[in-house]
Protein backbone atom coordinates (compact mmCIF):
# COMPACT_ATOMS: atom_id res chain seq x y z
CA UNK A 1 0.00 0.00 0.00
CA UNK A 2 1.23 3.49 -0.97
CA UNK A 3 1.49 6.99 1.31
CA UNK A 4 -1.76 8.08 -0.58
CA UNK A 5 -3.18 5.02 -1.25
CA UNK A 6 -7.37 6.03 -1.29
CA UNK A 7 -6.53 9.37 -2.26
CA UNK A 8 -8.25 11.30 -4.78
CA UNK A 9 -5.70 14.49 -5.83
CA UNK A 10 -5.81 17.36 -8.14
CA UNK A 11 -3.17 19.01 -9.02
CA UNK A 12 -2.31 21.91 -10.86
CA UNK A 13 -0.10 23.20 -13.06
CA UNK A 14 1.06 19.38 -13.75
CA UNK A 15 2.11 19.43 -17.63
CA UNK A 16 5.89 20.05 -17.08
CA UNK A 17 7.91 20.88 -13.74
CA UNK A 18 7.13 20.72 -10.71
CA UNK A 19 3.52 19.69 -11.28
CA UNK A 20 4.65 16.82 -13.48
CA UNK A 21 7.05 15.69 -10.62
CA UNK A 22 3.96 15.76 -7.85
CA UNK A 23 2.00 13.74 -10.52
CA UNK A 24 4.35 10.98 -10.47
CA UNK A 25 5.32 10.79 -6.98
CA UNK A 26 1.27 10.63 -6.20
CA UNK A 27 0.93 8.09 -8.91
CA UNK A 28 3.91 6.06 -7.85
CA UNK A 29 2.14 6.31 -3.64
CA UNK A 30 -1.26 5.20 -4.93
CA UNK A 31 -2.99 8.10 -5.90
CA UNK A 32 -5.51 8.59 -7.85
CA UNK A 33 -4.48 11.97 -9.76
CA UNK A 34 -6.71 14.38 -11.97
CA UNK A 35 -4.16 16.64 -13.63
CA UNK A 36 -4.92 19.76 -14.69
CA UNK A 37 -2.83 22.61 -16.96
CA UNK A 38 -3.25 24.97 -19.96
CA UNK A 39 -0.94 22.77 -22.15
CA UNK A 40 -3.05 19.96 -23.09
CA UNK A 41 -0.66 18.09 -25.63
CA UNK A 42 1.87 17.80 -22.64
CA UNK A 43 -1.12 17.25 -19.84
CA UNK A 44 -2.72 14.45 -22.07
CA UNK A 45 0.76 12.81 -23.10
CA UNK A 46 1.79 12.38 -19.05
CA UNK A 47 -1.79 10.96 -18.19
CA UNK A 48 -1.36 8.51 -20.62
CA UNK A 49 2.15 8.03 -19.15
CA UNK A 50 1.20 7.11 -16.06
CA UNK A 51 -1.99 5.22 -16.49
CA UNK A 52 -5.42 4.53 -15.58
CA UNK A 53 -4.51 6.69 -12.21
CA UNK A 54 -4.63 9.42 -13.88
CA UNK A 55 -6.76 11.77 -15.69
CA UNK A 56 -6.22 14.72 -17.96
CA UNK A 57 -8.66 18.16 -18.00
CA UNK A 58 -7.36 21.14 -19.76
CA UNK A 59 -7.83 23.73 -17.16
CA UNK A 60 -7.29 27.79 -16.43
CA UNK A 61 -7.03 28.28 -12.72
CA UNK A 62 -8.17 31.74 -13.12
CA UNK A 63 -11.56 30.49 -14.71
CA UNK A 64 -14.71 29.60 -11.88
CA UNK A 65 -16.55 27.48 -14.28
CA UNK A 66 -13.27 25.59 -15.05
CA UNK A 67 -12.78 24.59 -11.51
CA UNK A 68 -16.47 23.40 -11.66
CA UNK A 69 -15.47 21.04 -14.45
CA UNK A 70 -11.94 19.62 -13.08
CA UNK A 71 -13.38 18.52 -9.61
CA UNK A 72 -16.86 17.12 -11.21
CA UNK A 73 -14.82 14.92 -13.48
CA UNK A 74 -12.45 13.99 -10.87
CA UNK A 75 -15.61 13.14 -8.49
CA UNK A 76 -17.22 11.00 -11.54
CA UNK A 77 -14.13 9.36 -12.22
CA UNK A 78 -12.12 8.00 -8.81
CA UNK A 79 -14.78 9.77 -6.05
CA UNK A 80 -14.28 12.59 -3.85
CA UNK A 81 -10.92 14.84 -3.84
CA UNK A 82 -9.58 14.39 -1.02
CA UNK A 83 -6.10 16.05 -1.62
CA UNK A 84 -5.42 19.29 -3.84
CA UNK A 85 -1.97 20.67 -4.69
CA UNK A 86 -2.31 24.53 -6.32
CA UNK A 87 0.95 24.13 -8.19
CA UNK A 88 0.02 26.26 -10.88
CA UNK A 89 2.07 29.67 -11.27
CA UNK A 90 3.60 32.26 -13.18
CA UNK A 91 6.27 34.66 -12.90
CA UNK A 92 5.92 37.21 -14.64
CA UNK A 93 8.12 40.77 -15.61
CA UNK A 94 11.20 40.87 -14.06
CA UNK A 95 10.98 44.90 -12.84
CA UNK A 96 10.49 47.07 -10.24
CA UNK A 97 7.53 48.28 -8.47
CA UNK A 98 7.58 51.76 -10.43
CA UNK A 99 8.03 49.93 -14.06
CA UNK A 100 5.40 47.38 -13.48
CA UNK A 101 1.96 47.60 -15.11
CA UNK A 102 -1.42 47.26 -13.51
CA UNK A 103 -1.90 44.70 -16.31
CA UNK A 104 0.76 42.81 -15.69
CA UNK A 105 0.90 43.12 -12.06
CA UNK A 106 -3.35 41.41 -12.22
CA UNK A 107 -2.57 38.84 -14.64
CA UNK A 108 0.22 37.57 -12.54
CA UNK A 109 -2.14 37.86 -9.05
CA UNK A 110 -4.91 36.49 -11.06
CA UNK A 111 -2.45 32.80 -11.41
CA UNK A 112 -0.88 33.00 -8.35
CA UNK A 113 -3.85 33.94 -5.65
CA UNK A 114 -7.02 34.08 -6.91
CA UNK A 115 -6.09 30.53 -8.92
CA UNK A 116 -5.16 29.11 -5.46
CA UNK A 117 -8.29 30.84 -3.92
CA UNK A 118 -11.02 29.31 -6.55
CA UNK A 119 -9.44 25.42 -5.95
CA UNK A 120 -9.50 25.89 -2.43
CA UNK A 121 -13.02 27.26 -2.21
CA UNK A 122 -14.03 24.19 -5.20
CA UNK A 123 -12.64 21.61 -3.66
CA UNK A 124 -13.99 22.46 0.01
CA UNK A 125 -17.49 20.58 -0.40
CA UNK A 126 -16.00 17.34 -1.78
CA UNK A 127 -13.32 17.69 1.28
CA UNK A 128 -16.02 18.19 3.65
CA UNK A 129 -18.50 15.32 2.52
CA UNK A 130 -15.51 12.89 2.47
CA UNK A 131 -14.93 13.62 5.94
CA UNK A 132 -11.19 15.80 5.37
CA UNK A 133 -9.04 16.34 3.01
CA UNK A 134 -5.03 17.96 2.77
CA UNK A 135 -4.68 21.45 0.57
CA UNK A 136 -1.00 21.84 -0.51
CA UNK A 137 -0.61 25.63 -1.48
CA UNK A 138 2.89 25.84 -4.02
CA UNK A 139 3.93 29.58 -2.60
CA UNK A 140 7.79 30.52 -2.93
CA UNK A 141 10.80 31.58 -0.65
CA UNK A 142 9.60 34.88 -1.94
CA UNK A 143 6.43 34.33 0.58
CA UNK A 144 8.62 34.43 3.10
CA UNK A 145 11.28 37.24 2.42
CA UNK A 146 11.92 39.77 -0.18
CA UNK A 147 14.91 38.29 -2.93
CA UNK A 148 16.92 40.84 -3.49
CA UNK A 149 18.07 41.01 -7.19
CA UNK A 150 14.83 39.68 -8.93
CA UNK A 151 12.69 42.24 -8.91
CA UNK A 152 8.80 41.04 -9.35
CA UNK A 153 6.28 43.32 -6.73
CA UNK A 154 3.45 41.32 -8.09
CA UNK A 155 5.27 37.57 -7.50
CA UNK A 156 6.19 38.58 -4.26
CA UNK A 157 3.08 39.77 -3.76
CA UNK A 158 0.74 36.52 -4.71
CA UNK A 159 3.06 34.24 -2.49
CA UNK A 160 2.48 36.10 0.77
CA UNK A 161 -1.15 35.98 -0.68
CA UNK A 162 -0.91 32.39 -0.44
CA UNK A 163 0.85 32.14 2.26
CA UNK A 164 -1.65 33.74 4.44
CA UNK A 165 -4.80 32.76 2.66
CA UNK A 166 -3.22 29.04 3.53
CA UNK A 167 -3.74 29.99 7.14
CA UNK A 168 -7.03 30.97 6.61
CA UNK A 169 -8.51 28.08 5.49
CA UNK A 170 -6.45 25.89 8.06
CA UNK A 171 -8.51 27.55 10.84
CA UNK A 172 -11.55 27.98 9.39
CA UNK A 173 -11.82 23.85 8.23
CA UNK A 174 -9.72 22.31 11.01
CA UNK A 175 -13.38 21.15 12.15
CA UNK A 176 -14.33 19.70 9.40
CA UNK A 177 -10.64 17.44 9.60
CA UNK A 178 -9.44 19.69 6.38
CA UNK A 179 -5.32 21.02 7.01
CA UNK A 180 -4.39 23.01 4.87
CA UNK A 181 -0.01 23.96 4.43
CA UNK A 182 2.26 25.84 2.56
CA UNK A 183 5.43 24.56 0.54
CA UNK A 184 8.12 27.26 -0.09
CA UNK A 185 10.31 26.50 -2.90
CA UNK A 186 13.45 28.26 -3.63
CA UNK A 187 15.33 28.01 -6.92
CA UNK A 188 13.78 24.88 -8.65
CA UNK A 189 15.28 23.65 -12.29
CA UNK A 190 12.24 23.76 -13.99
CA UNK A 191 11.30 25.50 -17.89
CA UNK A 192 9.74 28.42 -15.98
CA UNK A 193 12.76 29.08 -13.61
CA UNK A 194 15.44 29.02 -16.85
CA UNK A 195 13.29 31.27 -18.63
CA UNK A 196 13.54 34.01 -16.20
CA UNK A 197 17.05 33.18 -15.10
CA UNK A 198 18.69 32.07 -18.02
CA UNK A 199 20.37 28.47 -17.82
CA UNK A 200 22.96 29.44 -15.61
CA UNK A 201 20.69 30.85 -13.00
CA UNK A 202 22.03 34.33 -13.77
CA UNK A 203 24.56 33.82 -10.94
CA UNK A 204 21.82 32.96 -8.11
CA UNK A 205 22.70 29.57 -7.25
CA UNK A 206 25.88 31.48 -5.41
CA UNK A 207 23.76 33.08 -3.32
CA UNK A 208 22.20 29.42 -2.09
CA UNK A 209 24.49 27.69 0.95
CA UNK A 210 24.04 24.35 -0.85
CA UNK A 211 25.07 25.44 -3.82
CA UNK A 212 22.85 24.76 -6.80
CA UNK A 213 19.48 24.75 -7.50
CA UNK A 214 16.93 21.96 -6.54
CA UNK A 215 15.33 19.40 -9.29
CA UNK A 216 12.04 19.47 -9.83
CA UNK A 217 11.55 15.82 -8.36
CA UNK A 218 13.52 16.78 -4.37
CA UNK A 219 10.14 19.25 -3.93
CA UNK A 220 7.75 16.14 -4.41
CA UNK A 221 8.54 14.35 -1.42
CA UNK A 222 7.42 16.87 1.24
CA UNK A 223 4.27 17.60 -1.20
CA UNK A 224 3.28 13.91 -0.29
CA UNK A 225 4.38 13.99 2.91
CA UNK A 226 2.01 17.06 3.67
CA UNK A 227 -1.01 14.92 1.41
CA UNK A 228 -0.39 12.09 3.02
CA UNK A 229 -2.14 10.67 6.54
CA UNK A 230 1.46 11.17 8.06
CA UNK A 231 1.01 14.58 8.42
CA UNK A 232 -2.36 14.43 9.77
CA UNK A 233 -1.34 17.27 12.69
CA UNK A 234 0.19 19.41 10.54
CA UNK A 235 -2.07 22.48 9.25
CA UNK A 236 -1.86 26.52 8.37
CA UNK A 237 2.16 25.65 8.40
CA UNK A 238 4.64 26.82 5.72
CA UNK A 239 7.31 24.14 4.90
CA UNK A 240 10.80 26.07 3.52
CA UNK A 241 12.65 24.01 0.60
CA UNK A 242 15.04 26.65 -0.49
CA UNK A 243 18.70 24.96 0.40
CA UNK A 244 19.43 27.44 2.82
CA UNK A 245 18.47 30.70 1.71
CA UNK A 246 16.79 32.29 4.46
CA UNK A 247 19.47 31.37 6.37
CA UNK A 248 21.96 33.72 5.30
Amino acid sequence: MGRLSGKVAIITGASQGMGEAHAHAFVAEGASVILTDINAQAGEALAETLGSQALFVRHDVTSEAGWAEVVGAGEARFGPVTVLVNNAGIIGPISKAADLSAADFAHVCAVNQTGVFLGMRAVLPSMIASGGGAIVNISSVAGMLAVIGTPNLAYAGSKFAVRGMTKQVAVEYGIHNIRANSVHPGYIRTPMMTAATGEDGGGAASGIPLGRFAEAAEVSPLVVFLASDESRYISGTEHVIEGGMIAC
